[in-house]
């Protein structure tokens, strides 16, 4: 047992090596393992995943613990907030999906929004919260694919609930934010735990106690062990514990919280809810199979932008050669363009065009529209309804939004441009804002996807229960001629940003990745996996490569105005160090440069060597994210 805690520190320890980033190199090393693979956006919870898998656990479990662990860190996301999963299950031989989004509670209708003055509803409070998903998501994973008992994966959680050395990440944005934090009293009971010094909230390394998320952790366990010791099932044992968080004590606290702080997640919101197992949505690009969540999310971005770009040859062009980023900037545009518009929750009316959307026909002309040397900065949604053989019925909405049908019938384009002059902090914030991801996989050949979120910090804490309610509701319009799949309703789930990925090659996994940052996800994914398609880079190099951001898309978080969320055309996000030839180059394009240090994700993902049969991991040298094999 000492041997394997000796080896297994030095595998972590090298992940902190540091390299200069050359065309082979790169900051972090790539994690090898051969037995599994855990990686997230903290090293606490990196560690909480392997704990498990030493304990025999399978990949769908570390996953639940590492889930688990991200939320009672707060590592942009918590308890109450929404899970995405992807997983692939080898006894099955195929890949499935998970959709655990809650859902906008009784009373959430645009009316109601618009009477309160918002073009969207609120970025923060109660009455940004759908119904939590993430509790009932990690149990629905546990019964139908894990092996542990609650018990068993919540440990390392309930351990930190009790008391753990806060990162001081979190602790200075619960710092930053202590005035908002103050507006909800029980949100400042736990963030702001020196009430009346000069820092109210912990410092970094300080032991942050969370007895009220403990007591829940807690609650649901012993529901789980009440319901064996009476000789349930497994199965009927997990759903008691799911039961005592949506329709016992738990869900009534939790309402009474969130009511008395004037949010609307009723008793029946939370009892009616159900997490979903799902079809996932895939393309095929050039042999390899890629995998989204369908159209909830904007995880079709990446599958429309791929068979887009299937339509050029990338690889001539040169990994990030001003030809190469005006093609894919192209081709995100146009993915973009139609998920602002067609994209909403595909379990309520109307009918999304999600056939004509990923047809590869549909793919090619809209490619057409792609200029060799001049940006589009007024790029509109497609129709793709031809391609499933309908017509479309948003023609006269689209004209009133200021759309013009062009002379093929098969794509629209505005009037005039939609430009956005909010700040360029304030709306950078917005494009990327974070939340984490969780990856792992075991020689068993069960692979896990995870982009989980909501409950960010500052968050506004449910009653007594220590669960930060979600910041969602955002992400839905009110106004129809934006997009009329996407506007508000109860019961109704919005178009997410929560985008992991997994890709199959001849029939096996291939890779698994998942990144953190708003509108950017599915661009950063894009980019990673044709790292490795179209330019022969391992996973490490593909995580930590400089990408580019187009800002040309409707935002999907932040500001209540509608002035706050519009496309800023011709934008063009740049690493830093990108040469002044491409920069020159880009620039009589048409394009508006800016440029950051790090523009790779923070990308979170592993690859399957099958010659070698072993797993390589590659964790972002963006954050904290963080990466242990064995």
């Amino acid at each position: 047992m000492m041997l394997h805690r000796k080896a297994l520190f030095a595998v972590v320890l090298c992940l902190f090596t540091g390299f200069k980033l050359s065309a082979q190199q790169t900051q972090k090393p790539v994690l090898h393992g051969s037995n599994w693979m855990a990686i997230t956006g903290k090293p606490m919870a990196a560690t909480a995943g392997a704990m498990i898998f030493q304990k025999g656990g399978n990949a769908v479990d570390a996953a639940c613990a590492m889930l688990a662990a991200t939320c009672t860190m707060w590592d942009t996301l918590s308890w109450g907030g929404e899970t995405q999963v992807l997983i692939y299950d080898p006894k099955q031989k195929k890949v499935i999906a998970i959709n655990a989004m809650g859902v906008a509670p009784t009373g959430a209708t645009a009316d109601f929004f618009k009477q309160k003055g918002y073009d969207f509803p609120p970025e923060y409070g109660p009455l940004a919260a759908t119904t939590p998903g993430t509790p009932g998501g990690l149990i629905y994973m546990l019964i139908n694919y894990g092996t542990m008992s609650l018990e068993e994966v919540l440990a390392p959680s309930i351990q930190m609930a009790a008391g753990y050395a806060i990162e001081s990440q979190a602790a200075n944005i619960m710092e930053r934010q202590k005035e908002m934090i103050k507006q909800w009293p029980y949100s400042a009971k736990v963030f702001l735990p020196h009430t009346g010094e000069k820092r109210e909230a912990p410092e970094g390394g300080e032991i942050f106690v969370q007895k009220d998320l403990l007591a829940t952790l807690n609650k649901m366990v012993a529901a789980e062990k009440a319901a064996l010791k009476k000789g349930k099932s497994r199965k009927e044992a997990l759903m008691a514990a799911y039961d005592r968080f949506y329709k016992g004590d738990i869900a009534e606290e939790f309402v009474r919280g969130c009511q008395e702080q004037g949010g609307l997640i009723t008793m029946k919101d939370l009892a009616n809810w159900k997490p979903l197992t799902e079809e996932p949505l895939m393309v095929n690009y050039k042999g390899v199979d890629v995998y989204k969540l369908k159209q909830w999310t904007q995880g079709p971005v990446m599958l429309q932008a791929l068979n887009i770009l299937e339509n050029f040859d990338l690889k001539s062009m040169g990994y990030n050669s001003s030809k190469y980023i005006h093609t894919v900037y192209q081709a995100m545009n146009l993915a973009f363009a139609d998920r602002d518009f067609y994209y909403g929750d595909p379990y309520f009316g109307p009918d999304e065009p999600i056939k004509g959307l990923l047809s590869k026909d549909y793919a090619k002309e809209r490619a057409k529209l792609i200029s060799l040397d001049r940006n589009n900065p007024n790029i509109g949604p497609g129709n793709p309804y031809p391609f499933e053989g309908k017509v479309n019925p948003y023609i006269d909405l689209l004209k009133k939004r200021g759309y013009e049908l062009d002379t093929n019938k098969r794509n629209f384009a505005p009037k005039h441009d939609l430009g956005n002059y909010s700040p360029k902090g304030e709306y950078e914030d917005r494009l990327w804002r974070g939340t984490t991801s969780v990856e792992a996989a075991d020689k068993e050949g069960w692979v896990v996807s995870i982009t989980p979120s909501g409950g960010w910090l500052p968050a506004c804490i449910a009653g007594n229960t220590g669960i930060g309610m979600s910041q969602r509701m955002q992400s839905f319009v009110l106004d129809s001629a934006i997009n009329p799949f996407n506007v508000v309703a109860p019961g109704k789930r919005p178009r997410v940003t929560l985008s992991p990925s997994l890709a199959m090659k001849d029939g096996k996994p291939f890779l698994a990745s998942a990144v953190q940052g708003g509108d950017t996800q599915d661009q950063n994914l894009l980019q990673c996996f044709l790292n490795m398609t179209e330019f022969g880079m391992n996973v490490q190099q593909a995580a930590e490569a400089p990408n580019f951001n187009t800002n040309q898309l409707w935002l999907s978080l932040g500001g209540t105005k509608t002035a706050d969320r519009m496309p800023k055309p011709g934008q063009l996000l740049l690493q830093e160090g990108t040469s002044e030839k491409v920069r020159g180059e880009l620039k009589k394009m048409g394009y508006i440069l800016s440029f950051d240090d790090r523009t790779s994700g923070p990308i979170n993902a592993i690859y399957f060597d099958w010659k070698h049969g072993s797993l390589w991991g590659g964790s972002s040298n963006h954050g904290e994210d963080y990466g242990i094999g064995w």
